[in-house]
């Protein structure tokens, strides 16, 4: 879950800094909108995968297509570090959570 959240935040801050990167006239305007959108949906289908581990490859690669743009637009940097960041943590605390939970589940059960 916390996966899929850090994921559909991230697709939602690359719209507004793909409508950024085209009002700084970065890039022509078609190929800014083509890596936005592209990004965009690449993050929620990995956000749709959340729950296997396709999730969690789809994820990296969105976080190295976004670390890849920073080449291209150096003002993503900090955005892309950010969310490199945020999903490492994700990754982590999130596999922390399962398995309290499924620790806790267990010891319901008996």
């Amino acid at each position: 879950m916390f996966m899929m959240t850090i994921l559909i935040c991230e697709a939602l801050v690359v719209l507004f800094a793909g409508t950024v990167a085209n009002g700084l006239d970065l890039a022509p305007s078609r190929a800014v909108w083509l890596a936005t959108i592209g990004l965009m949906m690449l993050a929620f289908v990995a956000a749709g995968l959340s729950r296997g581990p396709a999730g969690v490859w789809v994820g990296w690669l969105v976080q190295a297509v976004l670390v890849a743009i920073s080449f291209a637009v150096p003002m993503m940097w900090v955005l892309a570090l950010v969310f490199v960041a945020l999903w490492i943590a994700s990754l982590r605390v999130g596999a922390r959570i399962d398995r309290e939970r499924a620790e806790r589940d267990a010891a319901a059960v008996h």
